[in-house]
């Protein structure tokens, strides 16, 4: 079987659950990612009249907010307060932050994975100014979810999502296709606009990426996380457990 995982590749393969697979199930697993990120130019960035010294709150859904957040008050010369106070969608992300940022916990709050889980907490900071870093495409329902709390905040386009070139692969010999992300299936559409999935496996980590595939008209087979798979690759390996069992 041949499987197409759209991220990058893991720094050690053969350490990583990827390369477990591969030996456990005797796949072949290749990596491209299918998304790129661009930069939002300070210069364009002005246009929308945010100033990044008029807020006493950030918050972040991911690492890449993170990066050009900080990449912005470099190029626009604004030196971010110690004052500051920085609201992270999951842990790993709020340990991010310490490659810019002093590492306190009375500065720096975070939900458990998702944003519902961080909205908790924003709720217990309601007198806080907010700015939400993003990409060009995102989550509406993020917006929607600070609305509905009645939170003080602005959204600021920083970076832009766009889909890479696909077109030195061969999409026809995969036999799974695997999404972490909406952009990531915009991307295959983009890239290969009459294809047609027959009995190709498409595997969804999130639940927006996963309404993503439906939605597109695509049927899903591997959905995570899950109970009994909290991972993409326990996912696959719960789909290739099942079908090993069936070909027997």
């Amino acid at each position: 079987m041949n499987i197409l995982v759209s991220q990058p590749q893991p720094t050690d393969i053969e350490k990583s659950p990827y390369g477990e697979l591969t030996r456990k199930y005797n796949v072949n697993i290749d990596f491209f990612k299918f998304i790129k990120i661009e930069s939002v130019p300070a210069r364009e960035f002005r246009r929308s009249k945010i100033n990044l010294l008029n807020f006493s709150a950030v918050i972040f859904t991911s690492r890449n907010a993170v990066d050009h957040y900080f990449r912005m008050a470099t190029e626009m010369r604004s030196e971010i307060p110690q004052t500051m106070k920085y609201f992270c969608m999951s842990e790993s992300t709020a340990f991010y932050l310490q490659k810019y940022v002093q590492y306190r916990k009375r500065k720096i709050f975070h939900g458990r994975q998702s944003f519902e889980d961080l909205i908790d907490v924003i709720r217990k900071h309601k007198e806080e100014k907010y700015l939400l870093p993003c990409s060009d495409i995102h989550k509406a329902s993020i917006s929607q979810l600070l609305d509905d709390n009645d939170v003080n905040f602005t959204k600021g386009v920083f970076y832009k999502t766009l889909a890479s070139d696909l077109s030195h692969l061969d999409i026809k010999k995969y036999d799974m296709l695997v999404f972490f992300s909406p952009s990531g299936i915009a991307s295959l559409f983009k890239n290969f606009p009459g294809f047609v999935q027959n009995d190709t496996v498409i595997g969804a980590f999130g639940p927006t990426t996963s309404n993503a595939v439906r939605e597109s008209g695509l049927t899903l087979t591997i959905e995570a996380p899950t109970k009994t798979a909290p991972s993409m690759t326990m996912a696959i390996e719960e789909y290739l457990q099942k079908n090993n069992k069936k070909s027997r």
